[in-house]
């Protein structure tokens, strides 16, 4: 398993010749991506980690308490107009927001192109497929994650009659987080160092506008410029931090 992780993520097996700031731990519960952190003062090592949880966690409140379909979320992909969306996830992430529209009945795609990322989630959904509940069973089943570039993913799309364009596009580009509590600064912060900013998070967005049938959703800071100068959403749905821009295709 671990040559298999090895070869998967392009990551070499730790060995005391190698001297890493970050490596993928396997622990008795799941995969990890570990931090080591040298300390200035006596030179010890700790370590902070993240990894992908379905099953417990904000993960599993949000399932079960989250709102269902009257999420600022849910509202922005259209759940009430659209029935049972096939959803093109771009920047997958943690994946927590197309769980949470799985779980509402959505068929989505989780594109992460980052190995390490892709590694996790892989993780989490193996982790689901092991569960006895015949909810998660289903949900699950509306999953599908590729370990692949978002502008090929794009650009593979079909534009014939009989088409696979997704139903709605769904954009979540990197930015710096103004929550202020450690977790979510933790995971920001890995994020960074590992997968850095999306800078082709506005050409996607053009590309996008070609490739969707009903609408294009990007999740942005509350406060945060517009993704593009270069078109205008047909709205926007705006919470306590986040809002999404909801722009309708060109097709």
């Amino acid at each position: 398993m671990l040559d298999q992780l090895s070869k998967q993520t392009s990551l070499p097996l730790l060995t005391p010749q190698i001297q890493a700031d970050y490596l993928l731990h396997i622990t008795t519960e799941h995969l990890e991506c570990r931090k080591i952190i040298t300390t200035a003062k006596d030179k010890k090592q700790k370590t902070e980690s993240i990894y992908v949880d379905f099953l417990a966690g904000k993960a599993h409140h949000r399932r079960l308490h989250g709102g269902g379909k009257g999420q600022d979320l849910a509202k922005a992909i259209g759940l009430h107009k659209i029935k049972n969306p096939v959803i093109l996830d771009l920047t997958a992430g943690m994946g927590d927001d197309s769980f949470v529209l799985a779980t509402l009945g959505a068929q989505v795609t989780m594109i992460e192109r980052n190995p390490v990322i892709h590694a996790l989630l892989k993780d989490a959904l193996a982790r689901i497929a092991l569960s006895a509940d015949n909810e998660l069973q289903a949900i699950l089943s509306r999953i599908k994650l590729k370990n692949q570039d978002s502008w090929i993913a794009l650009t593979a799309l079909n534009e014939t009659p009989d088409s696979n364009l997704p139903d709605v596009i769904y954009l979540d580009p990197m930015f710096p987080s103004r929550t202020k509590s450690a977790q979510v600064k933790k995971e920001m912060q890995f994020f960074h160092d590992i997968v850095g900013m999306d800078n082709d998070a506005e050409k996607l967005l053009l590309l996008a506008l070609e490739k969707a049938k009903k609408r294009i959703v990007v999740k942005r800071p509350r406060l945060a410029e517009k993704l593009t100068n270069k078109t205008e959403p047909a709205f926007v749905i705006t919470g306590k931090s986040t809002r999404y821009d909801v722009y309708l295709p060109n097709i």
